[in-house]
């Protein structure tokens, strides 16, 4: 059965993810204790108990993600790899499909992730900003409605972050534009129009300064031909080289995630393939039945999930 691989992005995490996983099986376990000696503490206790606000930091919730997803690609990799086709990530996520697809190791992905984390983090304290969403048709594009806020007086910078799927946008900047924006979408006709709960402007110009920083720590760690191809976040283009793997993940920093377009690539080059999400909860594959409903979706966090997998690739 050919497969693609989706691995979540932060706002997946919760206190308990890859507990049961690590309980019973010793590839996962392996993944998070070798995670846990790359940071030099004791990540997995974090993920397996919590607490949920230490968990959300952005520094915490990056190398847990990835932790999760690689713990369960290492579990049923003997089996799935053979059919395994592409993979993608959504934001953090496209960091975990690289390890998956052999670019990274282990170790360098863990590191790699957190010192994101930290810059995005850090960011966020130098020039504070927000994100929303937008839910939903609007009459006019939410690029449109970002650029009129953007342009106001009473406004401040914004930009669409995430295309998430038909009638999901994610817009991201100064607070004053973000709430512009999201008054002149609900006048547009969004159903709905919320804050989230994140520690800066992600996937913005706002985030700029730790690009350069992520620019560094890219330039500072291997990143080899991944073994499939990977879907970019920026351009929904398949990646086969380190080189342009490493250039792609720093020009994600401070652009949108094109996650629509990512979804609708492979399913048009695999048609009829599995797609997986791997790593805690089903957003992605919730997405994807809104992107592509003719796809075949499954998530797979958890023990049974794992047990799911396996049935389906064998069958």
């Amino acid at each position: 059965m050919a497969v693609v691989l989706l691995f979540p992005g932060q706002g997946s995490q919760k206190p308990g993810m890859g507990r049961d996983l690590a309980a019973s099986h010793a590839a996962a376990r392996q993944v998070f204790e070798a995670v846990d000696a790359a940071l030099g503490e004791p990540l997995s206790s974090l993920c397996f108990e919590g607490p949920a606000d230490t968990l959300t930091l952005t520094q915490n919730a990056q190398p847990a993600l990835l932790a999760h997803g690689l713990a369960v690609w290492e579990t049923v990799r003997e089996r799935v790899a053979p059919g395994v086709r592409a993979a993608a990530g959504h934001s953090l996520g496209e960091f975990t499909a690289y390890g998956a697809a052999g670019s990274l190791t282990l170790a360098d992905a863990a590191r790699l992730v957190r010192r994101r984390g930290e810059l995005m983090y850090e960011a966020g304290l130098a020039r504070p900003g927000t994100m929303a969403a937008i839910l939903g048709d609007t009459s006019r594009p939410v690029d449109e409605i970002c650029a009129e806020a953007s342009a106001s007086p009473d406004g401040g910078l914004v930009v669409p972050a995430n295309y998430n799927a038909p009638g999901q946008v994610v817009i991201s900047g100064e607070l004053a534009g973000v709430e512009a924006a999201m008054a002149l979408a609900k006048a547009a006709g969004a159903k709905r129009a919320l804050r989230l709960p994140v520690s800066g402007a992600f996937h913005s110009p706002l985030m700029a300064p730790a690009r350069r920083g992520l620019a560094a720590a890219l330039h500072g760690t291997p990143m080899g031909k991944p073994r499939v191809p990977v879907y970019a976040n920026v351009n929904a283009e398949p990646v086969c080289d380190g080189d342009a793997a490493a250039a792609l993940l720093e020009e994600q920093l401070t652009s949108p995630v094109r996650w629509t377009d990512v979804v609708q690539r492979p399913v048009r080059d695999h048609p009829g393939a599995l797609f997986v999400e791997m790593g805690p909860g089903a957003v992605l594959t919730g997405l994807l039945r809104k992107i592509a409903p003719e796809a075949q979706a499954m998530s797979c966090g958890t023990a049974d999930e794992v047990e799911v997998l396996l049935a389906k690739v064998s069958s």
